[in-house]
């Protein structure tokens, strides 16, 4: 049995923050489930997953966030008690279902996660959508532990329900993927099967429709006020004439400074876990006879700014400050020792931060693709296709991302998911290099088809290289519609991708085996030189994971490679592949030679197909 599912109420475990938000949905009785996997949410939709198995819960991994979002919300209209969760840029996906999903409301509880990621530990930028909640006008909570995920999660749900609107649970990477000791409640059994009925003038936002909606939106943010100003998760404590106001995982840095610069008698903190709609009244309450006030909160002045809004329109002078060069910055996640640093500065306080003494110069370790990744020879063949040439490379979210570093260096221009189609296209119009692009095979059904519609559309003339490992390999080995492995063993592919881009009125269609390196080499270049054939061209470079594929299958490897002593130095191996299985090495005499390690090699013969001086070699025991 799961572990979410098999404690008892009353009972305490350790949990992550994002195991915690499941709990606490299945306490709520949650019913139905989406997700477009990203971190640092992807733990949340792989343990609904594991748990639909086992209980009446429906879990889809939604092949984008637009599509989760929109599933979970005809899941709430018909009255279960849904949760749609995904990575903060995710949520810009989602935005056009968002907004308007906002006017027409719910039935059932809806709960949407958005995982914030101060600074960027796996995303493309750090956008702080707390921004989200005043633009819809949805409210939103914000846990700062584990403990608090699961109440907030579960309180959540009663709050949709009451207000008939979606709820924001807004999270961070600290507390996603902290663990915490929490406290369960009881879990309520789903409501299975939802009843739809049928109210157009409610439901079809036309604009006469939205018109109307709209008005009644700002009367349930009118109310939902009310709930912030009475909301259990936003509590003032503390005494004194100094105060801050924080929020999330900088409460508990807060807590700690306060402790340690000894200010329990000379400071008040007010927690806002409710932090939309502002609650105006309960931090006046607060403001009202404190001389000065420092916000601490991450990335952008959400709080203060409402915080000094408030306080102006009601006459209060004190000083209340946040955001300030020499205060707190508007990027990247706090710490402990800044957070006392900025307090001990904006209080006058004598504080020194302790003196680290350095270390010693840790190696470089940059990201790299896995050893036997079929992405790096896919990368390796195109370059030996171009051979002298050069060509610009679009390139998209996901593990092959990492093809950014030499000796790849395939990664030329990136914005977001499926961006590499679209802006292949926008260079083969602006400029004469070739261009190629590389996407992953779960980004293409999330929203690389769209791009590629429009690129024949338009006679676009680039080449695109669809990387096909058979999963969402980086956020965690995720099932997409075109997987053919599965734990269950080879099953066709519910969507061929070859068939989608044909589909898509792409007539010159190539599928290579990159592990199959001089075929693949020869059939791209056919393929790059076909400039008598302009328009889009498409490689579908296909080869498993090899992480997913001994997962699945539980194959034993039994053979690696090695260097033998005919290897003259060329040093091929490194700069032209980078597998990170092999190592430069230099003995006792200063010579040098290169090796592999045994226990990083695939065994893929990528490089023994490259170089005459590696042959296979039985793994040892």
């Amino acid at each position: 049995m799961h572990e979410l599912l098999g404690a008892n109420g009353g009972s305490k475990r350790l949990l992550l923050g994002n195991q915690a938000i499941v709990r606490g949905a299945l306490e709520a009785g949650i019913s139905f489930a989406t997700t477009y996997p990203g971190t640092p949410a992807s733990e949340i939709g792989d343990n609904f997953y594991r748990i639909s198995r086992e209980i009446d819960l429906y879990f889809e991994y939604s092949v984008n966030e637009k599509v989760a979002l929109e599933t979970a919300a005809a899941a709430a209209v018909s009255g279960l008690r849904s949760m749609c969760s995904m990575k903060h840029v995710g949520l810009n996906v989602a935005a056009d279902a968002l907004m308007t999903l906002a006017y027409v409301g719910v039935k059932g509880g809806l709960v949407i996660v958005s995982a914030d990621d101060p600074s960027l530990h796996s995303s493309q930028n750090e956008q702080d959508n707390r921004y989200y909640a005043k633009l819809s006008g949805l409210p939103m909570l914000e846990p700062a532990n584990s403990q608090e995920a699961l109440e907030m999660t579960r309180a959540a749900f009663t709050l949709s329900e009451s207000h008939q609107i979606p709820v924001l649970l807004r999270t961070t990477t600290r507390v996603n993927h902290s663990r915490g000791v929490v406290t369960l409640g009881t879990l309520q059994p789903p409501q299975r099967s939802g009843s739809f009925e049928k109210d157009p003038f409610n439901l079809v936002v036309v604009p006469m429709v939205g018109r109307r909606l709209h008005v009644e939106l700002l009367k349930k943010s009118h109310n939902l006020r009310a709930e912030a100003n009475h909301s259990p998760f936003n509590t003032a404590s503390g005494e004194g004439s100094w105060g801050i106001v924080t929020n999330g995982v900088s409460y508990n840095y807060v807590v700690d400074a306060i402790r340690e610069l000894k200010l329990g008698d000379r400071i008040q903190v007010l927690k806002l876990g409710m932090t939309y709609p502002f609650a105006a009244e309960l931090c006046l309450d607060f403001l009202k006879g404190l001389e000065r006030i420092l916000v601490v909160e991450e990335l952008e002045p959400f709080m203060e700014e409402m915080l000094k809004v408030a306080a102006q329109e009601s006459g209060l002078t004190l000083e209340i400050r946040g955001k300030e060069d020499d205060l707190l910055p508007r990027y990247f996640e706090f710490d402990p020792v800044q957070i006392k640093t900025a307090m001990a500065r904006f209080f006058e306080l004598d504080y020194q931060p302790p003196k680290v003494e350095p270390g010693p110069e840790l190696p470089q370790r940059p990201p790299n693709l896995c050893a036997g990744c079929p992405h790096r020879a896919t990368y390796y063949a195109v370059k030996q296709a171009l051979g002298e040439g050069t060509a610009i490379y679009p390139t998209d979210i996901g593990c092959y991302t990492l093809g950014l570093l030499p000796p790849l260096q395939t990664a030329d221009f990136l914005l977001c998911m499926g961006s590499s189609v679209s802006s292949a296209g926008g260079f083969s119009k602006a400029q004469d290099q070739p261009v190629v692009a590389f996407i992953g095979d779960s980004t293409f059904f999330h929203s690389g088809i769209t791009g590629l519609i429009n690129a024949v559309q338009n006679d676009h003339n680039f080449t695109l290289v669809i990387l096909d490992n058979g999963t969402t390999a980086m956020t965690g080995q995720q099932p997409h519609p075109g997987v053919e492995l599965t734990v269950e063993g080879p099953q066709p592919p519910k969507v061929d991708i070859e068939a989608v881009v044909r589909g898509c009125g792409v007539d010159q269609v190539l599928v290579v085996q990159p592990l199959q390196v001089r075929k693949t080499i020869g059939s791209i270049k056919e393929v790059l030189e076909g400039d008598e054939n302009p328009g889009v061209r498409v490689i579908i470079s296909k080869s498993p994971c090899p992480l997913f594929e001994r997962r699945v299958t539980g194959r034993k490897q039994k053979v690696v490679f090695k260097v033998t002593e005919e290897c003259d130095m060329c040093r091929r191996c490194l700069d032209e592949l980078g597998c990170p299985a092999f190592t430069y090495c230099e003995d006792e005499e200063d010579c040098a030679y290169i090796r592999i390690d045994e226990l990083l090699c695939s065994g893929c013969s990528v490089c023994a197909q490259m170089c005459h001086a590696v042959t296979p070699k039985k793994k040892s025991a």
